[in-house]
């Protein structure tokens, strides 16, 4: 594979590979260091990688993996701290931006259907690429979306409850 080729059919993925591992990450720092260190490992392997029919799935898988492998080294406490601190700061801010609300409630969902609901709404994949990334029967792809959208329509539910009694009070 030469540099242009490369160029053309791997480094195009970069920005969605940065998109999928910021959702596990939860840092623009950390996410672009996994895209990085990825990128070097499919140029160090770049004749093999013609063998992969869908190169777009395997690179997300590759991210998930990568994600994954850099959470599991990281100081537990401080990942849990952390998360309780981020959890904080969303429900004490004021009422006026629903999309940061949206965001939020989707990074408390648990992993499959955190990357599910946003492989599908955010990405925009079919049931079948999502199934073939996560290495998910269809099934269990729609049942985990299914799961996720109601956990956030009700969290935005209780959200839009509790903005009503204020303004009403």
């Amino acid at each position: 594979m030469t540099q242009e080729t490369f160029k053309n059919t791997v480094f195009i993925l970069k920005n969605e590979m940065y998109r999928f591992a910021k959702r596990f990450v939860m840092s623009s720092d950390e996410a672009e260091d996994v895209v990085q260190d990825l990128m070097i490992k499919f140029w160090q392997k770049k004749e093999e990688l013609a063998q992969f029919g869908n190169l777009k799935s395997y690179a997300l898988k590759a991210v998930r993996n990568e994600c994954l492998n850099r959470l599991k080294h990281h100081d537990v406490r401080q990942g849990f701290a952390d998360l309780q601190l981020h959890r904080s700061e969303l429900y004490s801010m004021e009422v006026n931006n629903l999309k940061e609300h949206i965001v939020g409630f989707i990074n408390q969902l648990p992993e499959k259907q955190k990357m599910v609901i946003h492989l599908k709404d955010v990405e925009e994949y079919e049931v079948s690429e999502i199934s073939e990334m996560l290495e998910m029967e269809e099934n269990a792809v729609r049942v985990n979306l299914m799961r996720a959208r109601q956990k956030v329509k009700e969290q935005i539910s209780q959200l839009m409850n509790y903005e009503q009694r204020q303004i009403s009070r």
